[in-house]
């Protein structure tokens, strides 16, 4: 269920045990048992609170057309995920019900060298049992056709710790659907070519962002935060590592470039 005002959402959703067991079964994860009562992973919430909307109301790309819903249209086609934040006030309790509100806190528009961009910045709050046990920040970027970046910075060399990890095609087509998210860069190849300029299907922002937060979890304990920034696509089958020293965490490309960097905190 969800209520959107031009700014602000509020969307209800019941901490459903089953989705987070297919989620962990998707990624590979092998922690707690997924039953009523336990406590979600980190990042898991994900797979959550639904924004579902009939296919009229979506745009070429697969996602809610813009200013059909909270975020607004800046006359922008192409949608990035660049990056977000995360405190983590309390475990997400499965088989109870919770709420997220949503807004616009920032919209800003900038001249890139390849064109013109725009940043739109979501926060979010999410309840359970009466108090606020999770906040999120996530920024997305908006361009034109043809903007993607052609020089990424390089991966810091000398990990303290690495790790190779995959993502085929049933992992995005999986982590699509646990997230429902229908942008088409991430299961449409001919799309991901031929409208949008990349040499194959886009491995999901969020979805390297979650393989750091368990790799951070699982080597330094459990997370009171985290952040992370992309900073350029990780194409489907490409080989990848992800990658740690101390809080810092990032994931490499095949060709040593940096795709997405984190810190964690603990």
């Amino acid at each position: 269920m969800s209520e959107i005002s031009p700014d602000s959402q509020t969307l209800r959703d019941v901490m459903d045990p089953a989705r987070a067991a297919a989620l962990c079964v998707s990624l590979g994860y092998g922690g707690q048992p997924m039953q009523a009562g336990s406590p979600l992973p980190p990042f898991f919430h994900h797979a959550y609170f639904w924004q579902t909307c009939p296919e009229n109301m979506l745009g070429a790309d697969g996602h809610l057309a813009p200013g059909r819903g909270l975020i607004p249209d800046t006359g922008l086609p192409r949608r990035m995920w660049a990056g977000g934040r995360l405190e983590f006030l309390a475990p997400l309790i499965l088989g109870k019900a919770a709420v997220r509100e949503s807004r616009v806190v920032e919209v800003t528009h900038k001249q890139g060298r390849s064109g013109r961009l725009a940043f739109v910045t979501l926060a979010h709050e999410v309840h359970q049992s009466g108090r606020v046990v999770l906040r999120e920040w996530q920024d997305l970027v908006y361009c034109g056709p043809g903007a993607i970046r052609s020089d990424p910075p390089r991966a810091p060399a000398n990990p303290e710790g690495a790790e190779p990890v995959a993502f085929s095609t049933t992992l995005l087509f999986r982590y699509s659907a646990l997230t429902m998210n229908a942008h088409r860069i991430h299961y449409d190849l001919d799309y991901a070519r031929r409208a949008e300029g990349y040499p194959g299907l886009v491995v999901h922002g969020p979805l390297i962002a979650q393989f750091l937060m368990l790799k951070a979890r699982r080597e330094l304990g459990p997370l009171t935060g985290f952040r992370y920034r992309a900073s350029a696509p990780l194409i489907q089958g490409e080989e990848a590592m992800l990658c740690r020293d101390g809080h810092r965490l990032w994931l490499s490309g095949p060709d040593g470039r940096l795709c997405m960097e984190a810190e964690a905190q603990v």
